[in-house]
């Protein structure tokens, strides 16, 4: 697991990949109104990306990039700052793109490769609900589990679509595969861990490839990842049934004596925090419902960290890479149960018993409600503010 699920990112990159004997393959076109830019070149990888070319554009935009063809689909993309276009190469070809920018990753054209029109559209509706989820989160009508609600429903609708549209309809294609890599706010939409449908997708893609392409390295990597997809989310089932049964409530124990490292190396102390309005939140960020939880907790912390509120993350995820790429974006303290027996620790002391969990802490440091006691979060931490 501990390599898998840092494989999670689609968009994480450099990958080895094997050449066909110095065939090659070019990607051509002109993204107009981006004179003196840099265009970059780069293979998205399944451990990182690695810049293959570039070239800084004169006033007729024109690019024209050229690379060996690996043995298997592979991913690339081009890149003028944050701007992406996002493209697959699964022969010796030829494709042209066209774009203007800034407006490049949602309006371009691809002509050359069914695959790259595929993953055009795939682009376009991911940012299209990235964009609804983000409005969802901004309106002031909504509550906090309101819109947690409304989130979760616009991102089941959407994987209901792109399995059935996308995955499924043609699962040996660079285009299924790249769909189950998508992500919302830098964490996945297809969730192998926790979501059976979703371990279906992906061995379905599996095995599809597995057909095609015999022995390559991004199949080996959907093979593991359906593997331990079903493995993990019976053995956190299984982990969290454990620890209900075997919790017995601490005695002696200050709570708020806790001290973990965060996702930076720093030594995080929970006392410390005395004076401030906390949010004691258990975590799992391999959980299909990461995404929607986060987004709540943004809108929370954007709303009331100037006046004194902060939140005090403890992540249970067994992955420790996996865990500080999920975090690194996010401004409140991020720690992490180290193992199996500190996490059940943690358990016992809070009596967590489902993930996720939280606990509001008063002004004082003194743990005032849990999640189950609370029906208005928004009226709580006014309260105590």
């Amino acid at each position: 697991m501990k390599k898998v699920l840092a494989r999670l990112s689609f968009a994480a990159a450099a990958l080895t990949f094997m050449s066909c004997g110095g065939s090659q393959f070019k990607i051509e076109g002109n993204i107009s109104d981006a004179k003196d830019s840099t265009v970059y070149f780069e293979n998205v990888g399944i451990e990182n990306t690695e810049v293959l070319d570039s070239i800084v554009l004169t006033e007729d935009g024109r690019f024209t990039f050229t690379a060996d063809a690996a043995d298997a689909p592979e991913f690339y993309r081009l890149r003028i700052a944050g701007n992406i276009i996002n493209l697959s190469v699964d022969s010796t070809e030829t494709i042209t793109v066209k774009a203007s920018y800034p407006s490049m990753s949602y309006d371009y054209t691809v002509e050359g490769s069914e695959n790259c029109n595929k993953i055009k559209d795939l682009s376009v509706m991911q940012i299209r609900i990235q964009n609804e989820i983000s409005d969802i989160f901004n309106d002031p009508t909504l509550n906090y589990e309101a819109s947690g609600d409304s989130a979760n429903n616009v991102i089941n609708r959407y994987k209901e679509v792109v399995r059935r549209d996308f995955i499924y309809k043609e699962p040996m294609k660079a285009y299924a595969y790249f769909a189950l890599f998508q992500t919302i706010g830098g964490r996945p939409i297809f969730n192998p861990v926790y979501g059976k449908d979703d371990i279906k997708a992906f061995s379905a893609v599996a095995t599809s490839w597995d057909m095609y392409y015999p022995g390559s390295v991004r199949t080996e990597n959907l093979h593991n990842i359906a593997m331990e997809g079903i493995k993990n989310s019976r053995i956190v089932r299984n982990g969290i049934a454990q620890a209900q049964n075997e919790y017995q409530q601490a005695q002696e124990i200050d709570p708020t004596a806790l001290t973990m490292t965060d996702n930076n190396g720093k030594k995080q102390t929970l006392s410390a925090l005395k004076g401030k309005v906390v949010m004691l939140d258990f975590h799992l960020f391999s959980h299909e419902k990461s995404v929607e939880r986060i987004m709540q907790l943004r809108q929370l912390y954007n709303k009331y960290h100037d006046r004194g509120f902060e939140i005090y993350q403890i992540a249970l995820d067994p992955n420790a890479h996996f865990w500080k790429t999920q975090t690194e974006a996010l401004p409140w303290i991020n720690v992490r149960a180290e193992d199996e027996n500190q996490i059940r620790d943690l358990q016992n002391m809070y009596n967590v018993r489902a993930i996720p969990a939280y606990f509001l802490i008063d002004r004082n440091g003194v743990i005032q409600k849990r999640d189950i006691q609370i029906k208005n979060i928004d009226s709580e931490i006014n309260a105590m503010l």
